[in-house]
């Protein structure tokens, strides 16, 4: 369950691994395999290929892994299983968001030096709560629709 602070008491956002949409994808494409298996009589072979893009989900769904990004001071920190990373907001120029073709929005700091950090997607907030954060704290925002890259 998202976690949220008002801006000056500082801000934490965390999400675990394991949802219902998880689940119910998952499960949907599961069954939808078995049933490509059982009663269209697919390749045993082509159905092992197509669970196999399942499997980190299925991990997900086991480990519950938490995820998420909190401010602190001044400095931003995110967390996602095994890997963290931090950085201080003065050296952030601005968060660019890109809405990608699947809907998704994967944010970017964009550093004063010129250097890129992408967020790890689990790990960032829904975009419009992730905006006004960014904003409370005085970071310029951008946002991209539909990138290719």
């Amino acid at each position: 369950m998202p976690e949220t602070a008002s801006p000056a008491a500082g801000y934490s956002f965390s999400r675990r691994g394991r949802s219902l949409a998880a689940m119910l994808a998952t499960g949907a494409w599961l069954a939808v395999l078995l049933l490509s298996w059982l009663l269209l009589d697919a390749a045993v072979l082509l159905v092992i290929l197509l669970a196999l893009p399942v499997l980190p989900a299925l991990l997900d769904l086991i480990r519950n892994p938490l995820s998420g990004l909190m401010f602190s001071g001044n400095q931003i920190e995110w967390f996602t299983g095994g890997l963290t990373g931090k950085a201080e907001l003065g050296e952030i120029d601005r968060v660019r968001f890109d809405t990608r073709w699947d809907f998704s929005v994967r944010a970017t700091l964009i550093l004063r030096s010129g250097k890129r950090i992408r967020l790890p997607q689990e790990a960032t907030p829904p975009h419009a709560e992730a905006d006004a954060a960014f904003q409370a704290r005085g970071i310029k925002t951008e946002r991209h629709h539909f990138a290719a890259f």
